[in-house]
Order: structure tokens, then C-alpha cells, then sequence
């Protein structure tokens, strides 16, 4: 039996994995549930997911991704031999080839992390790529023609603004402020405004569902029960879209003020083929309404969302993954 080349997308908040020729095979949240006392692990992936804030004391539900980049080594070490045995791509006789993605500005450090949690899963080789770069190729741009191409990747731990070049980055800047950073802000805002405690799921559910960026873009209400502060006792409010543009506005305006920062730094050249062009959004914050509007509106650029921006980055790795020789160099 060959090798099979496989491609991961190692966020914060999903691990996707790619194989050569088949495709996305995965798609699981990055969360492990372990026993407290032992360490064991219980459960991994929908399955750890579906235990976060509902656990027994005994059991944790733990995410060994922050901000992008290993936080526990260990447990994450054990998501990805997982992964890989479910997929089957560990088999007695072929030992993959794996490209996993970073943040743009990860360090030295955490970069051996990444590459040793993944050598030690048994890869031939791994290659590590840039995430913005990786997810400007699933995207479907044409980033090796000399000519400027950029792309604003919000993630759920980091966000990544690159401008490319000629196949490689000219510009970029990476914040650690993305999906995450959306649910705390929701919950800290209900918290706040009502006196009501919501969860991690609770949060994310509205920023999904009734979420906005762009003032008065979109009017939606949504009921949302937690447990009141002051009484203790099960509550409901009915919120709306407004008050989570107001919620989230903070931390959209930092990504904004990313993005701008990134422009201004690029070359006259490349920053007029951005202005023809346009810019992509991907990752999952893409999909927060009226995102794209803002963006366009603040830069002064057209913004297009990718396709799919959930899974642009696994595709990419996919599409690189053709081009091995590529990743040799």
C-alpha cells in the first residue's frame, strides 16, 4: 500500500483533515475530554464537544488549541494520532506525508511543537505552510503570477491578514482576535446588559444565528436562556441583532484596524492590484453577516467571501499537496 498524503488544518476551534485524492475526510471539533484523575482520554472531537460546560467534575472537556497554536502538547499529540487512525491513514505500511497549517506569526518554538506532535503521529514528513497563504490557495487565487493578492483569514483563535506575491508573502500580520474572541464578547455583553450567564455553545449559537458586524444590516431576535445572575434561577431574554453588532464591535474594528495596517504597509504596485481585485475573506468569522459590507466599507476595497470559507484552508493543503515539490523547496 502507498502512502497517502494528508493535508491538516489544525485550528483553534476544528481540525480538518485533507487526503490526497479522496478529498476532505474530517471535519471535528478540536476538543478532547479527559478523565481529571488519570488524564485518560474519554472522548475526542462532536463527541468531547457535546460534553463542554456539561461534565462531571471528573471529566474535562479541553480544547488543546489557543490562539492557533499548541497550549497542551501532550493531548494534542493524542487528537491527532486519533484522527489519523480514524481516517486510516496510518497503516503498517505507509507512513504519510503531512502539511499542516500555522499562524503567520507563530514562533520558532511553537513551530517545532507543531511539527514534532505531528512527527511523532508516524509522518514520513511534514511540511509546514503558512495559513493565510494556504487558505488564499483554496480559495481559488493565483497567487504564484506577480501580482498582489490579499486575504483576511478569521479563524477561531487567530485572525491572518497577507498580502501574496509571486507565491510567497510580501506583508502580513496575524491577532488574536477571531471566533473566540466573538463568543466571549456575547457573553460578556449578556452577562453585563441582563445579568444572565450564558455558555461557550450558547454564545456561539447567536452569533450564528442573529449575529451582525454591519449597523443595521440585519433585524432578528432570538430568545436566549442562561442562568440569572442575581436569582440563580433559569431565565430567558429575547435579544437582537443590533445589540451583537454592538457586542462584537470592538473586536471587528481590531481586525479592521489589521487589515489597514497591512495595506498601508504593502508596495504602491501590489496595493492597486487589491483596489482592481479586491480582497478574499475566509475562516469562519467570513460568515458572520455583514462582515464582508464593513470590510469593503472601511477599506475602500471590494470584498469577496470564499466559496467556502469554513474549509478553505483544508482545500488549499489539498491543492499543495498536488504540488509537493512546491513544499520541498
Amino acid at each position: 500500500m502507498f502512502a497517502k498524503d494528508i493535508g491538516i488544518d489544525l485550528g483553534t476551534a476544528n481540525v480538518l483533515v485533507y487526503i490526497k485524492g479522496q478529498g476532505i475526510v474530517l471535519n471535528e471539533p478540536s476538543v478532547v475530554a479527559i478523565d481529571a484523575e488519570t488524564k485518560r482520554p474519554l472522548a475526542f472531537g462532536k463527541e468531547a464537544r457535546n460534553m463542554l460546560g456539561r461534565t462531571p467534575g471528573d471529566v474535562k472537556a479541553i480544547r488543546p488549541m489557543k490562539d492557533g497554536v499548541i497550549a497542551d502538547f501532550e493531548i494534542t499529540e493524542m487528537m491527532l494520532n486519533h484522527f489519523i487512525k480514524k481516517i486510516n491513514g496510518k497503516s503498517f505500511f505507509s507512513r504519510p506525508r503531512i502539511l499542516i497549517c500555522c499562524p503567520s506569526d507563530i514562533t520558532g518554538v511553537e513551530k517545532n511543537a507543531i511539527k514534532e506532535a505531528a512527527e511523532r503521529t508516524g509522518a514520513r514528513k511534514v511540511f509546514l505552510e503558512i495559513e493565510p497563504k494556504v487558505a488564499a490557495v483554496g480559495a481559488g487565487m493565483d497567487i504564484s503570477k506577480p501580482s498582489g493578492n490579499m486575504v483576511v483569514d478569521v479563524g477561531g483563535g487567530t485572525t491572518d491578514v497577507a498580502v501574496l506575491s509571486l507565491g510567497g508573502i510580501v506583508n502580513s500580520s496575524s491577532i488574536k482576535v477571531a471566533g473566540n474572541v466573538f463568543d466571549n464578547d456575547i457573553i460578556k455583553y449578556i452577562k453585563e446588559k441582563y445579568k444572565l450567564l450564558i455558555g461557550d455553545r450558547t454564545a456561539e449559537e447567536i452569533k450564528l444565528t442573529i449575529g451582525s458586524v454591519f449597523p443595521g444590516s440585519k433585524d432578528e431576535k432570538m430568545d436566549v436562556r442562561g442562568r440569572d445572575l442575581v436569582t440563580g434561577l433559569p431565565h430567558t431574554v429575547t435579544i437582537c441583532s443590533d445589540e451583537i453588532e454592538e457586542a462584537l464591535r470592538e473586536s471587528v474594528y481590531m481586525i479592521i484596524h489589521t487589515a489597514k495596517n497591512v495595506l498601508e504597509q504593502t508596495p504602491p504596485e501590489l496595493s492597486a492590484d487589491i483596489i482592481d481585485k479586491g480582497l478574499v475573506v475566509t475562516g469562519g468569522g467570513a460568515m458572520i453577516h455583514g462582515f464582508d459590507e464593513l470590510l469593503s466599507h472601511e477599506l475602500k476595497v471590494p470584498v469577496f467571501v470564499a466559496e467556502s470559507p469554513l474549509t478553505c484552508v483544508a482545500e488549499g493543503t489539498g491543492l499543495l499537496l498536488e504540488n509537493v515539490h512546491l513544499l520541498e523547496k
